[in-house]
This record gives C-alpha cells, structure tokens and sequence, in this order.
C-alpha cells in the first residue's frame, strides 16, 4: 500500500474521536475529515474539519474513517499523522528519513 493509497495516517485515539463526533453530531455518511493547509510559506497552518467533497476533491477512506483532501494540498499532507489529546487533535508531519 503506498502513500498515495493512504496519503495520511490516523492514529487509534484520532479515529475513534472522529466517528463518536460524527455519530454525536448526527453529520451525514457523505461528510468527511478535511485535512489541509492554510496560509503558506512560514505561515501554514493544518486545516481539519468536517466537510463535503468538492469537484477538486480526493476522498480516501483511511482506516475506516473517510478523509478529504485537496488536489493542491496532497503534496503538503502526504505522511501527516492525525493523533487526538486532551482538548483537541494533533497533525505531525511523520520523518520519513527515520
């Protein structure tokens, strides 16, 4: 399975926050996660929320849990890991170097 399959990764935490705030929420099947980037140069910041696709949409389906992602953000979230803390979730860019 190679990145492009599954661009991002979810951590155990992460997912299982996802469907309870979905399910909690009542958000319809067809929304997902949106993760992105906001800004640019030194000021990006991660975007996560939950969102429809769009015409310039990838929809991937990330260890049960349907992730969206921009065509023009792919290249910046490739190898991000989305984990969950107390008080809200987390987006690491993952080594790949390690």
């Amino acid at each position: 399975m190679s990145l492009l399959d599954n661009p991002v990764f979810v951590k155990t935490e992460a997912r299982q926050q996802i469907i309870d705030t979905l399910q909690a929420n009542k958000i319809p099947e067809t929304y997902g996660l949106r993760v992105g980037v906001r800004g640019g140069g030194c000021g990006a910041s991660w975007l996560l929320g939950f969102d429809l696709p769009g015409p310039a949409d990838e929809v991937y389906n990330v260890s049960g849990v349907r992730i969206i992602i921009d065509r023009k953000h792919l290249l910046y979230v490739l190898g991000v890991e989305i984990g969950y803390e107390t008080g809200g979730f987390t987006v690491d860019k993952i080594d790949s170097n390690k």
